[in-house]
């Protein structure tokens, strides 16, 4: 048998295939209109469980293969009965009043709160997120929520993830639990410099301050220096800068953005002494209010499923259904459960798009806690 019999003995098959298919998704969605009408859920993990035993059973050596494909086909089945039965939800229906017309504008003036004093990295961010921005500085990530949640200012800007030292998680822990939403996102090339005291020498120093994100990202620096000199995280890295300033002490160094030697009168003395020269922190707008605006492609979610083989997966399957691309995934152990895990989600989606509502309708009622952190535009 030559390549081009089984090629065309294979398009024959391949016509039965999708006639089949078509015909099992016709039938999913009549069992759609039934657990409609009486009331039942859409996941049935002991039919899916016995479908794959059989499955298993009959395919010989190519068992592997047949169970993903049978696990695709009852996650497409899946997909289309959500689509049907996930109509307006408290979930849709919040999304949905948050959608800003197509013609509005971001608005480029505001009151923002940045953690931080005058040469934080979140000052630049905030310059790049809201273009002409009265910024007020604030001490910590949850004074940037407060000053917000009270009305004084329309917008904060925080910290999110970096690539190098991961996610920031008393950022992710203070969006869910203050409710509030993210409107925007951008992220910023990292540099740090090592700075002290005029006439400072590395000799001098003994202590060296920053925030525990910039001491993480110029690990490999520290390490170098020996045991004699040790680290103390500091809430903001211009702010400790700003106090190596005010102590007069040569012993006191700082790991902090080049531009605070400026502004504080210290001299740098060693560029460049993060670990990688691509170093990107992501920083985020938040907002009390959910606003969604036009560009919309990134979006955020915490999610946390069962401990057991296949949950994960189950989430996993919901997106990949829909064609959706997930750009993030990390696991958080659940403070206070031993071997739980919550996940931080981010996926390249937007909520005009066909199905994306339903999907994340289908995501909340599949795992355990499901939190929507917005839908926004990466500046």
């Amino acid at each position: 048998m030559d390549l081009k019999e089984i090629r065309n003995q294979i398009d024959e098959i391949d016509n039965g295939i999708l006639d089949l298919f078509l015909k099992r998704m016709a039938l999913s969605k009549d069992v759609a209109e039934y657990k409609l009408a009486n009331g039942l859920p859409i996941l049935n993990r002991a039919r899916e469980r016995e479908v794959l035993n059989d499955v298993m059973a009959r395919s010989g050596e190519d068992e592997a293969y047949a169970y993903r494909l049978f696990q695709v086909l009852m996650a497409l089945s899946k997909a289309k009965q959500g689509d049907m039965l996930y109509g307006n939800t408290p979930l849709t229906e919040k999304i949905k009043s948050s959608i800003q017309p197509l013609e509005a504008v971001f608005p480029e003036t505001g009151m923002v709160a940045c953690q931080g004093i005058e040469g934080a990295n979140s000052q630049e961010a905030c310059e790049k997120l809201v273009k002409r921005a009265n910024i007020m500085y604030v001490k910590t990530f949850s004074a940037v929520f407060d000053a917000v949640d009270s009305g004084f200012c329309d917008y904060g800007v925080l910290p999110i993830e970096n690539n190098i030292n991961g996610s920031v998680r008393a950022v992710y822990d203070l969006i869910r639990e203050r409710n509030f939403t993210i409107v925007r996102s951008t992220r910023l090339n990292i540099r740090h410099a090592l700075m002290g005291l005029p006439g400072t020498k590395l000799s001098d120093i003994k202590n060296i301050i920053s925030h525990e994100q910039a001491l993480g990202q110029c690990s490999n620096f520290l390490h170098s220096l020996g045991e004699g000199v040790h680290t103390t995280a500091y809430a903001n890295t211009a702010m400790a800068a700003r106090d190596v300033m005010l102590g007069r002490d040569k012993s006191v160094a700082s790991i902090s953005s080049p531009v605070c030697a400026k502004l504080y009168g210290l001299e740098i003395l060693k560029t460049d002494i993060q670990d990688s020269d691509n170093n990107y922190t992501r920083f985020i707008l938040v907002s009390k209010k959910p606003q969604i605006y036009a560009g919309a492609d990134r979006m955020s979610l915490i999610v946390s499923c069962a401990n057991r083989p296949g949950a994960l997966e189950e989430i996993l399957s919901i997106l990949s259904a829909r064609g959706v691309n997930m750009t993030k995934l990390e696991s958080i152990p659940v403070p206070g459960r031993d071997f739980e895990f919550q996940f931080y989600l981010d996926l390249d989606a937007n909520v005009h798009t066909p199905g994306v509502l339903t999907m994340l309708s289908d995501l909340e009622k599949q795992v355990e806690s499901f939190t929507f952190l917005g839908n926004y535009p990466v500046i």
